[in-house]
Formats: C-alpha cells, sequence, structure tokens
C-alpha cells in the first residue's frame, strides 16, 4: 500500500489528527526523567501508548532528539520502533534539504528499507531548488513514502520570502506548480498523493489556493492549537467527500503533549489521562469542523 493510502486510511479510522511530540527544553515532566535522553524516550514511549487508537499519525520533531547527540537519536530510534509496532504512521519532522549524494544520504537515514530512523515520511525544504528533493522522492518510490514538502509555512516569518511575487506570483505557488511531476509520481490508488505540502493553518486563504493548484496533494497542516489557528482554519484546504472533508492532516503539539494539567500530574496515571483527553479534545474538534 501506498505512503498516500495508508495515510489517508488512517484519517478514515480515526480522524485528522496528527499528534506532534515534540520534547522542548524544561518540559518532559520529572516523573519520566525530565530533559535527559532516557526521559525522552519514556516520555516519548509513553506517548506513543496516549495516541495508539486515538490518532493514526504521530509527527516527531528530530530536533529535539539530535540536541542530546547519539543518545538522543537512540531515543528516537527507540520511539519509532514502538510507533511502527503500535501501527501508527510517522511523519518525521526533519526540514531535510541539500544537494546531490547529500540530499540521497538524508533519504537513506529517514526513508529507506533498512533506514536507521524508519518512518513513513519526510518533511524537506524545496528552497535550494527541485532537484534537491529527488533523491527523496526517488526514495520513496522505492519504499512505498512519503515526502513532505514545505509551500506555506505557519511561522510570521514565512511572508519574507515565501510570499514574494515571482513572475506574477508569489513564491510558495510557483513552487507547488513545479512540484506537479512530482505530485503525480507518488500519487496512489486513493488519488491522493504521497508528496504532501506543508500548509500552515495560520493562512486559511493560501490552503485555499494551494489546493486549487494541487489538487491530489495532501496535506500537513501546523499552526493549530497552541499556534493560534482553530479548527475550521486547520482545514481550510481540506475537500468534501461524503459527509466529511478530507485531504491530509493535521498537527497539534503542546496542545496535546503538554496540556498544563499533564505539567502538574503527579503519577503516570493522571498524566496520562490528562494526555488522553487533550488528545480525544482535540480529534472531536477537528471531526466536528471536518464534518459536512
Amino acid at each position: 500500500m501506498s505512503f498516500a493510502d495508508r495515510l489517508v486510511a488512517a484519517t478514515d479510522e480515526f480522524g485528522p489528527l496528527c499528534v506532534g511530540l515534540d520534547p522542548h527544553a524544561g518540559r518532559v515532566p520529572a516523573l519520566f526523567g525530565g530533559d535527559t535522553p532516557e526521559g525522552l524516550e519514556a516520555w516519548g514511549l509513553a506517548m506513543i501508548e496516549a495516541v495508539k487508537g486515538r490518532a493514526g499519525a504521530i509527527k516527531p520533531q528530530s530536533a529535539f532528539y539530535e540536541r542530546h547527540g547519539w543518545q538522543g537519536m537512540r531515543a528516537l530510534a527507540v520511539i519509532l520502533e514502538a510507533a511502527r509496532d503500535a501501527g501508527l504512521t510517522v511523519l518525521m519532522d526533519a526540514k531535510r534539504g541539500d544537494i546531490g549524494s547529500t540530499a540521497e544520504g538524508y533519504a537513506s537515514a529517514f526513508l529507506t528499507a533498512d533506514a536507521p530512523f524508519p518512518c513513513d515520511a519526510l518533511t524537506v525544504n524545496p528552497y535550494m531548488g527541485i532537484d534537491t528533493l529527488e533523491p527523496h522522492v526517488r526514495a520513496a518510490e522505492e519504499n512505498a513514502k512519503g515526502v513532505i514538502v514545505l509551500a506555506r509555512t505557519s511561522n510570521p516569518g514565512s511572508a519574507d520570502f515565501q510570499s514574494k511575487a515571482l513572475e506574477g506570483a508569489p513564491l510558495f505557488e510557483r513552487v507547488v506548480e513545479a512540484l506537479a511531476p512530482m505530485i503525480e509520481r507518488l500519487k496512489g490508488d486513493s488519488g491522493w498523493s504521497g508528496l504532501m505540502l506543508v500548509t500552515g493553518a495560520t493562512g486559511p486563504d493560501e490552503a485555499r489556493r494551494l489546493r486549487d493548484l494541487a489538487p491530489h496533494a495532501l496535506f500537513l497542516v501546523p499552526g493549530y492549537g497552541a499556534q493560534g489557528a482553530n479548527a475550521a482554519e486547520a482545514l481550510s484546504g481540506f475537500v468534501p467527500r461524503g459527509n466529511r472533508f478530507v485531504g491530509g492532516v493535521v498537527s497539534a503539539s503542546r496542545s496535546v503533549s503538554f496540556p498544563p494539567e499533564a505539567q502538574r500530574a503527579a503519577s503516570l496515571k493522571d498524566w496520562q489521562a490528562a494526555v488522553v483527553g487533550a488528545i480525544n479534545a482535540a480529534q472531536a474538534d477537528l471531526m466536528a469542523a471536518s464534518t459536512r
């Protein structure tokens, strides 16, 4: 089954929520070991248990594991294995982008059959040129994986370059237009493509424009929850199918991984209750907004 078809099946079963695993410094509770490699691993495994059966996808942010050196990356590898055993779709947020053999190295690390950090899809930065994406797309083709390309991101400074006019249209639109052949290459039986686009929830008008330009690309939508966008804004680029709006996943990290009640929890049972409650609430909010 293609990556796109796996992700669509997961969202059909559980809804569009994708849970971000972003262990910011000082956020991992002391009951797991705090901000240490061991703490990240214990917290990550507990998060997998909390997500399992409630959402279909997770999105670890590689940077928060890399900062702990090889011990942090070992923790990430353990978490990825647990996620795979739990049947979760893993979107690795690493935003890689480089040329030639260097890009092939990144693809080998995340997207190949024997990758040390195996995931279902990897975020990549296209702004060095389309040729930098080719090794990732080729690895995705060969291994039924996905590639998630930054298009219109949710950070405040995204407009500094992404929205600048290039031959009569914003740069991010020109990037997406250039991706059309790759979108077609990664299309699954569902009609959706495993060439995903990052479309920030804080730019709903841009998301609708990108849907016009890339009708078959699944979207990864950050910016929902702690970054300020509501469910309706997050789903702006989705399209109606049956009684729902579909077309990708909506990422939430701090609001579901670190709710205030979980940060104050004195026991694992209390922590799990808080996190499960936050996951269920976010999924219900998104499902309500996506129901026609």
